[in-house]
């Protein structure tokens, strides 16, 4: 099963949740040869509960996950941390949305919750928890105290760093996973299409929960593939995406552009 540990659904925290632009994605993704994503969104971007309320509505369940045209799409956040630094948490829809829910408080910036907290209640509530891109600045999750770094169960290895030093950030990235004593998964960070695919976990087998992504990611029963252009994809989408949130800005229609221009 070839699975993306870190994706968004949305082009940007600040723009409203498009149904259209989502449904995009996911196509992309299938069309990259995901068979699988973890939909990380970021935890306080506009409209959170509408993305999850969305699919769930529109798309059967398949244990935790939902299926989107054969795509399995399993739910998650990204969460910000005080100390500067992204963590990443994977539940069930009902686990997700109340943990995002419950984080209402600590949304802006500011008022992020310190990573020893948050990896607390995400204990207390036995999620899935990850670093993700603990190198990228100006985060500081590798600093942080041993007793916090503990509450981890994976790192992401991340498609956008990997574009930038390829070599370096698998040998940071490992060698602090490897400190920890967790395993390394790798994610695209992608907020548009053409990222997927850059950086993929194959699985050994196809499974459709949370607790088995956990148990063949623990039991290190997966390889990570890297895309022979991979910095090509994590430059095309960028540019992608500062294209779209121009046409955003100037008052256009993004979604309907990105959209027709595909047919």
């Amino acid at each position: 099963m070839n699975i993306d540990f870190h994706t968004h659904g949305k082009l940007a925290k600040y723009l409203a949740f498009s149904p259209a632009y989502t449904d995009w994605l996911f196509g992309e993704a299938a069309s990259a040869g995901l068979d699988a994503i973890c939909l990380t969104e970021h935890f306080n971007t506009l409209g959170f509960d509408q993305v999850y309320a969305d699919i769930a509505a529109r798309f059967p369940r398949e244990g935790d996950a939902f299926n989107v045209n054969g795509l399995l799409v399993f739910p998650g956040m990204e969460v910000d941390v005080a100390e500067s630094g992204h963590t990443l948490v994977l539940g069930t829809m009902e686990e997700i949305l109340d943990f995002n829910r419950a984080l209402e408080p600590h949304k802006a910036k500011g008022s992020f919750l310190p990573l020893a907290e948050l990896a607390e209640e995400v204990r207390r509530r036995g999620l899935f928890f990850g670093a993700a891109h603990p190198f990228r600045v100006p985060g500081h999750i590798p600093e942080q105290p041993r007793e916090a770094l503990a509450a981890f169960q994976f790192v992401d290895l991340n498609g956008k760093d990997l574009a930038h030093d390829f070599e370096g950030t698998i040998a940071k990235t490992y060698a602090f996973a490897q400190e920890l004593g967790v395993p390394v998964v790798s994610g695209s960070d992608t907020h548009q299409a053409f990222q997927y695919g850059c950086a993929v976990t194959v699985m050994g087998e196809r499974v459709t929960t949370v607790a088995g992504l956990r148990a063949q990611v623990l039991s290190g029963n997966y390889r990570i593939s890297y895309a022979s252009d991979l910095a090509f994809k994590v430059k095309t989408a960028g540019m992608l995406k500062r294209a779209l949130k121009e046409i955003d800005r100037l008052g256009g229609d993004y979604v309907q552009t990105l959209i027709a221009g595909a047919e």
